[in-house]
């Protein structure tokens, strides 16, 4: 029996991309799921899906900029199952733009959305493993978080941190003796809505282009899964997966 059988897995950006993907790949594992997200309708149409294969999963709506939404996710995953065994931070933004072009409103946004909703998430729902002295983070980084390009400055900057932010966890949580396992995954190219979240024409055309070469999000939910599935003594600490040719 997989180790991931019956585990309580929370799941943000669950609505689509790799959050969708890993969810069904952990259902079909038997965990038990919270999706989150903000889209209902889609968050439903994942729930039906996972059900009608035999799978275990509940929902709810939320904005992981919101630390209120966040607080009240974990309440009702503790509410509905008694415990939360994996928080799997995925829920992310990616517009691009060089810094000269002032898109101030979507600095706030990736600081918001991929720093913030990582920060909000890991203080709603850690303290109930430190509790029960048990637990894994799973943090959704990128490759932007190793390497930085022109245009991506800001989106590598928020990926930076949540690189940050894994290692300081880890770090923290072993120190402590917590047993709370802590991995980093840096995807490359992956197909997602990640693009559709980029609002300057020439940025996109060229990041279309770029995305010739991505791999489908069901590689990095086996990843994922790999990275559950291992005795609570084994920490999968960092992952880097890319299309196997891209370059940068």
């Amino acid at each position: 029996m997989s180790n991931i059988h019956d585990k309580v897995i929370v799941i943000t950006g669950a609505s689509s991309g790799i959050g969708e993907a890993t969810a069904q790949e952990l259902a079909s594992k038997g965990a038990k799921l919270v999706l989150a997200a903000r889209r209902e309708d889609r968050l439903k149409q994942l729930q039906d899906a996972i059900q009608a294969s035999g799978g275990q999963a509940i929902f709810k709506v939320t904005d992981v900029t919101s630390r209120q939404q966040m607080e009240e996710l974990a309440a009702y995953a503790l509410k509905e199952y008694g415990k939360i065994d994996v928080l799997i931070n995925n829920a992310g933004i990616m517009p691009q733009a060089f810094l000269a072009e002032n898109k101030v409103d979507e600095w706030d946004q990736m600081i918001d959305v991929n720093i913030k909703g990582v920060l909000y998430a890991i203080a709603a729902i850690v303290p109930s493993m430190r509790e029960r002295k048990s637990g894994q983070v799973i943090n959704l980084s990128s490759v932007a978080g190793h390497n930085i390009y022109p245009g991506g400055t800001v989106y590598c900057g928020t990926k930076f941190a949540v690189k940050a932010i894994s290692e300081g966890l880890r770090q923290e949580e072993a120190m402590n003796g917590t047993n709370i396992r802590v991995t980093n995954i840096s995807p490359g190219a992956v197909s997602s809505e990640l693009l559709e979240t980029t609002t300057d024409p020439a940025m996109k055309a060229g990041l279309e282009d770029f995305y010739q070469v991505a791999i489908d999000a069901d590689r990095i939910a086996h990843a994922i899964a790999f990275a559950i599935e291992q005795p609570s003594d084994v920490a999968i600490n960092e992952m880097i997966i890319r299309p196997t040719v891209q370059v940068g």
